[in-house]
């Protein structure tokens, strides 16, 4: 599911401005079905810059969200991520292909709420040298 490439600090530092990117917006976006998929995208984005730290590139087949979720966790060293990625994995899937799903209020905010968290952890496994 990956194959070995190298990024530029700068390829990586592309994926991680998205995602902070679609963290505003998700805080800003009202409706909980947008910070829904606003969130799926941050996951998606930060896992993407977590594979390019260390020289993956992800191919597009079946499950390659599977597989990048599991290794954002496994790098991170967050089953939690896994377990919280997953799910709404398979709820966009339902969304798309099951005829749609819906999100609360409640449950859009536990994803910014995740996801700020996320784009922390991500901060600190990038750019370790980076002062805070």
């Amino acid at each position: 599911m990956f194959e070995k490439f190298n990024y530029s600090p700068d390829q990586i530092n592309r994926y991680y401005q998205a995602a902070l990117k679609d963290l505003r917006l998700a805080i800003s976006a009202g409706a909980p079905e947008l910070v829904f998929y606003a969130c799926y995208n941050i996951i998606i984005k930060i896992a993407m810059a977590v594979a390019a730290k260390n020289n993956l590139r992800v191919k597009s087949r079946a499950g390659h969200h599977i597989e990048l979720i599991a290794m954002l966790a496994e790098f991170l060293e967050d089953q939690e991520i896994e377990d919280i990625a997953g799910k709404m994995r398979a709820k966009r899937n339902r969304d798309l292909y099951d005829g749609g799903t819906t999100t609360s209020l409640k449950e859009a905010a536990a994803y910014i709420v995740f996801c700020k968290k996320l784009v922390k952890k991500a901060d600190i496994y990038l750019f370790p040298d980076k002062l805070l």
